[in-house]
């Protein structure tokens, strides 16, 4: 009996010993992409800043400060300021490599628009303010994070994981992702790939309502609209001038909507959500995803940005410039309008589009391609198909989600933005967007003003991260 008790207390002491140096090596990891996370947000990485390449030999030192051999860190990409980094945590082969994806460039801030320096790491209230906070130097120093301590505790899976920072997802011209998989397609080929660019909980008030794993997302396309006036003197005016035509145009695009429509994918999201949906919003759901759908329910969800963005393409004016002297008629007004296309429609498709939009022939429509190039017409290749739900993805996710956010549904989604998934799903790798970070629904900063994450959040994610490559690298039916 005796025995017995001395037993269980050695037990229970064991236990607690566990779970208390499993509590330290989580603080570790979290003060790790913490110092991370601040070195990456103080690298000025926007297109008119540094580039991605000192990010990119940051992360570089960092690997190999944690032990990473140097054959397993590379630095590589088009020129001095576009460098992508990638790295290898080696397993023992058994499988194909899992490919971990993120991008170190953010779009431009000013210092004026922000009530901090978004190029500061600032925390204060309770959130880390900077830009990229959420897109995406916090998904990029969690995975970085992650495999610096998966190499301090010798881990082995039955596959390699590699992580690759890039350059240029923000419309640059040299993506990182595109230029690896053409010209060094050996460093990250894959049997998949998690994107760390999305996903992650959705909070209502401060409760999860969602962990979502993306699946699908739409394409991303940037047109140009221009028109010509011979102008004259600002003390004769004419309405019929330059910046007259374009914005008669802009604002019949701006009463336009794009058709709704769901595909396979959002069609379950919304079954999904609707299941655990109250009030009006379950009713208007339901009425939505009947057949016919409901316009006025369609109407009333599409209120709500993330729903509007989700159920149909969006174009939205983003940049003007016009005229050419404070006391002359303009004589030409350009505009950029920025398109996210639903999966199954081309650029080309919503160009021709937008030229019955605008309904004015001194409106000319034109593509900006990849690195800024104004062409006549888009591609006409149509959005790809969302990649099968791997199990080895999903349960893995409904498993530490679970034990995270207890009761919260893991949810199928589309993108209402674009990764580089586009990339990596293009050339045959099937690609999961995966985050643990809870933002609530109306404090979505990405690409806005005063960018911020709750430190909670960060941390938790950090915590969520780790056990999810963990259980995704090592899953067994």
């Amino acid at each position: 009996m005796i025995r017995i008790v001395v037993s269980a207390a050695l037990v229970a002491a064991t236990m607690h010993g566990t779970a208390h140096a499993a509590a330290d090596a989580n603080e570790e990891s979290r003060a790790v992409a913490r110092s991370i996370f601040k070195e990456l947000i103080e690298i000025d990485t926007s297109e008119s800043g540094q580039g991605s390449t000192p990010a990119a030999l940051a992360i570089a030192q960092r690997m190999k400060d944690a032990g990473f051999a140097e054959s397993d860190i590379v630095v590589a990409g088009p020129n001095p300021r576009k460098q992508n980094v990638v790295v290898r945590l080696r397993g023992n082969g058994h499988k194909k490599p899992v490919l971990l994806i993120g991008h170190l460039d953010v779009v431009e801030a000013r210092r004026s628009d922000w009530t901090t320096d978004p190029y500061q790491f600032v925390e204060k209230d309770g959130y880390f303010y900077g830009r990229g906070t959420q897109d995406m130097k916090d998904g990029d120093a969690i995975m970085a994070a992650t495999l610096i301590r998966l190499k301090k505790e010798k881990f082995r899976s039955d596959r390699d994981i590699i992580l690759a920072l890039t350059a240029d997802e923000e419309g640059a011209g040299d993506n990182g992702v595109d230029w690896l998989l053409k010209n060094r397609r050996d460093l990250i080929d894959a049997e998949f790939v998690l994107n760390h660019d999305g996903g992650g909980v959705l909070l209502e008030n401060g409760k999860a309502v969602q962990m979502e794993v993306t699946a699908s997302e739409k394409v991303y396309a940037d047109f140009q609209l221009s028109t010509t006036n011979p102008g004259g003197h600002s003390s004769l005016p004419v309405p019929e001038n330059a910046i007259y035509a374009l914005s008669q145009g802009l604002t019949r695009l701006a009463r336009y909507e794009f058709p709704f429509e769901l595909n396979n994918v959002t069609r379950a999201y919304y079954e999904q959500i609707a299941s655990r949906a109250t009030g009006q919003r379950a009713t208007d759901l339901k009425a939505m995803l009947a057949t016919p759908p409901d316009q006025q329910a369609i109407a009333r969800l599409s209120k709500d940005s993330i729903d509007h963005a989700i159920v149909r393409t969006t174009c939205v004016a983003t940049r003007l410039e016009a005229g050419h002297a404070n006391n002359a008629l303009p004589q030409k007004a350009n505009a950029v309008v920025n398109c996210r296309i639903l999966p199954g429609h081309s650029p080309e498709e919503v160009r021709q589009t937008l030229i019955e939009v605008l309904d004015d022939s001194r409106i000319k429509v034109s593509y900006i391609a990849t690195g800024g190039e104004i062409r006549e017409t888009a591609p006409a290749a149509k959005g790809f198909q969302p990649p099968p739900l791997r199990e080895d993805v999903i349960e893995p996710l409904r498993k530490v989600a679970g034990k995270m956010w207890p009761g919260t549904p893991v949810i199928t989604s589309m993108a209402a933005g674009a990764t580089d998934g586009v990339y990596t799903s293009a050339a045959g790798l099937p690609t999961y967007i995966v985050g643990g970070e809870a933002i609530e629904r109306d404090d979505i900063r990405a690409h806005g003003q005063d960018e911020r994450i709750a430190v909670k959040s960060f941390n938790r994610a950090v915590d969520f991260y780790y056990e999810y490559l963990r259980e995704v690298v090592n899953y067994r039916k």
